[in-house]
């Protein structure tokens, strides 16, 4: 019962540690509807994330779940003895979050492979997002698009395999497209939309 009131807390933390990324400013640079340059935004923001999830997968999922066997993360979590939630779970559980405190802000878990495809690309700018990502390790993709009558600065970040857990869920997973992820390969991106003024 602890376990899952922590996990209930993260989710409840994890909104307000975006809204701290709000009120810089650089003269030169495009400003989102905010005041911060995008990309400046957009770092900070996938930061957090990233930060989160990686320590969740790490903390969490691997050392409670896989190495001492304490909880079982899984894909339906809610139906299990001491079962918990997948980090993909637990990122878009923050991000509906996140997304109802910071209307027009939108981010997303997607890949080329996704095992769910609602995680698929859906826009041109995911796809090459996604794409450039792959083949350029290390390196963000940046860029413009405009959904509906709504200009967006849009990002697209690396969602790298940073644990055993990762590359187990999905090589492993019935309905994964790919079963030969390695540790430190990006398994797809974060794409994070600030809208613009």
């Amino acid at each position: 019962m602890k376990l899952k009131a922590l996990i209930a807390t993260l989710l409840l933390i994890v909104p307000f540690l975006f809204t701290g990324c709000s009120k810089s400013a650089e003269a030169s640079a495009p400003k989102a509807a905010d005041g911060l340059p995008p990309e400046k935004m957009a770092d900070a923001l996938f930061s957090v994330m990233n930060g989160t999830r990686t320590a969740y997968t790490k903390h969490v999922i691997a050392r409670l779940g896989k190495e001492k066997k304490l909880i079982k993360p899984h894909e339906k979590w809610e139906d299990k003895d001491n079962g918990v939630m997948l980090p993909a779970q637990m990122f878009r559980y923050a991000r509906d979050l996140a997304m109802e405190a910071n209307p027009g802000f939108t981010y997303s878990l997607q890949s080329e492979w996704p095992i769910n495809s609602q995680n698929a690309p859906k826009t041109p700018i995911e796809k090459e997002g996604l794409q450039y990502i792959g083949k350029n390790p290390g390196k963000n993709f940046y860029g413009k698009e405009t959904l509906g009558d709504k200009t967006f600065f849009t990002a697209v970040y690396p969602d790298v395999a940073v644990s055993a857990a990762c590359i187990d869920c999905h090589n492993d997973h019935k309905d994964s497209p790919r079963d030969d992820f390695k540790m430190g390969e990006v398994m797809g991106g974060v794409v994070i939309r600030i809208p613009m003024k």
